[in-house]
Order: C-alpha cells, then structure tokens, then sequence
C-alpha cells in the first residue's frame, strides 16, 4: 500500500490523479449533484465518469428520518452505504463533480466529518479532466465491499442551538455561502416553504466567488482577500451555511485550503433556520443590505 501521505489535501491536481489511478489503495468519487428540478446527475455519470470512479448519491446518504434535504446520516447508516461502495476510511480518497467545483465539497466535507482523512478534492473536477483529453469510462464500476469504520468528528458539524450561541456571544463567524441576492432577501429561496434574508450577524461569502471561472478554487492569495473583505480573522472559529449544506462546504473547503483554524457546517442551513413556520423569535431573519 502506498504512504496515504502522499495524497495532497484538501486538493488534488488532475496530473496526480492521472499518475495514481488504478492503486489498490485510491478510491475516485464522483459526487455530482442536482438542484430539486435540475435533472438526476446520476444519468450523466453513467454516461462518462472518471474510469473506476463510483457515485456517491448526496440525497440518498442522508438521514431518510429528518425532512431536512441531505442531512448527515447517522455514523452507523454512513458505514453501511459507503462500505458498500467499496471505500474504507483508511483509503486515500479523491471526491469530484461534473461543475468544477461544486457538490465535491459536500463529500469531503462528509467524509471528514465522519472520520476519514486522507480526502482531497479534485481541483478543476471533471471538466478540467476533459479538457485535458483524459480518459473517462461508462463502464459501471465494480466496488468490492468494504469495512468503513465511522469517527463522528463533531467539531465539524453545527446544529441550529450552536449558530444561535454563535450568534448571540459572537464566539463564532457565521458565513453564508448564499448568492448575494439570497443573502440580503432580494431574490426568493429555490425551495418552497421558506422565509428570505440571513441570519443576524451572518456574513456573505457567496461560494461562487470562490472558485475562478475555469472551476477550480482561486489561489491563495485571491481566497486571503476575499476572506479580508468579508472581516474574516484567521484565528476566529467559523460557521459556514447556505441553502442545504452543499455549497457552505466550498467556504469550508477554502478556509481548509487557507490553514484556517476551527470552522464547522451548518448541516441544516437555511433549510432549516429558513422555515416560514419557525417562531421568529427562536429563528431571527433580517433582511436588506448588509
């Protein structure tokens, strides 16, 4: 088996991938994502996915209990499924999407939270692989299964009663990953049922600003500024929260990219801070510029 060591984290180049794909020890992720009413991106990865790489189902490895979208599963149903898939939490682990860099960040983000390490995300996904003529299969892959054995690392998940303690103590910046018109509540939520705005004291970080328009993360030193200008401190423990808990993870992704100190996700996020039938007084929106 190969030094895990070797596997640059929280991002991998598409050329590392090249040169190891195929070892014993490295299991490829294709983790893909719609929006409710964008289609199942299931359908294009049977069509062409990086060769060996499984799927992971973002809305079927959930907790099926919660009518929260996505939320983690418990440690012992999060075994089960991703056993099944072939991987083990000791494996060297490269998680991909087919935007560049989008839902990959949720299954990192997962994965780390329950206990695996040597995780990285595939800088510039699958559209810097075609780009660069690589080979992709639609051959279904084969996972032998595999013994997943869960650490739940819960630093690394914020439920509603620590972003309220965030909040109220400023103990933790809270960070939405939300479109700007989200944030301040001019533009309507994607899904029904919910209120628009953010919550107090929270600070726009729109995820899209992350990423350079060839789908990998911006370098450093644009990631550093843009963290400035939101009043992002290096040593401040951090919240990051969006829609469903997908794109909070690209924030999450960044500060890990940065060296940032603490930061957690919001796994509920707007979701479920957002619900029209809330008691405003325990679930407090504000709207407008910031």
């Amino acid at each position: 088996m190969a030094d895990a060591n070797d596997l640059p984290t929280p991002l991998v180049s598409t050329d590392w991938l090249a040169a190891h794909l195929g070892a014993d020890d490295l299991v490829v992720i294709d983790a893909s994502w719609r929006m409710p009413g964008k289609g199942d991106a299931r359908d294009e990865y049977q069509k062409r996915h990086i060769p060996g790489a499984v799927f992971f189902p973002i809305d079927e490895i959930a907790d099926r209990a919660t009518p929260l979208p996505h939320m983690l599963p418990s440690p012992e149903a999060f075994e089960e499924a991703v056993g099944a898939l072939g991987i083990c939490e000791k494996d060297r682990i490269v998680v991909y999407d087919d935007q560049g860099l989008f839902s990959a960040a949720r299954v990192w983000w997962t994965l780390r939270a329950m206990g695996a390490e040597n995780v990285a995300v595939l800088d510039g996904g699958l559209p810097k692989w075609l780009a660069e003529g690589r080979l992709v299969s639609d051959a279904p892959p084969s996972p032998h299964a595999k013994c997943f054995s869960a650490t739940f690392a819960a630093h690394r998940v914020a439920d509603s009663r620590r972003v309220k303690a965030a909040i109220a103590s400023g103990s933790e910046t809270v960070l939405d990953a939300r479109p700007s018109g989200r944030f301040s509540g001019a533009e309507a939520e994607p899904r029904a049922g919910l209120r628009s705005g953010r919550m107090p004291c929270a600070k726009s970080v729109p995820s899209g600003s992350l990423v350079g328009p060839d789908g990998r993360l911006k370098p450093r030193e644009e990631l550093r500024a843009i963290f400035d200008a939101a009043g992002v401190s290096v040593e401040h423990p951090v919240i990051t929260t969006c829609g469903s808990g997908v794109t909070a993870a690209i924030i999450s992704l960044a500060l890990e990219a940065l060296g940032h100190g603490p930061h957690a996700l919001y796994d509920g996020s707007w979701a479920e801070w957002g619900l029209k039938g809330n008691n405003p007084e325990d679930f407090p929106v504000e709207a407008g510029e910031a």
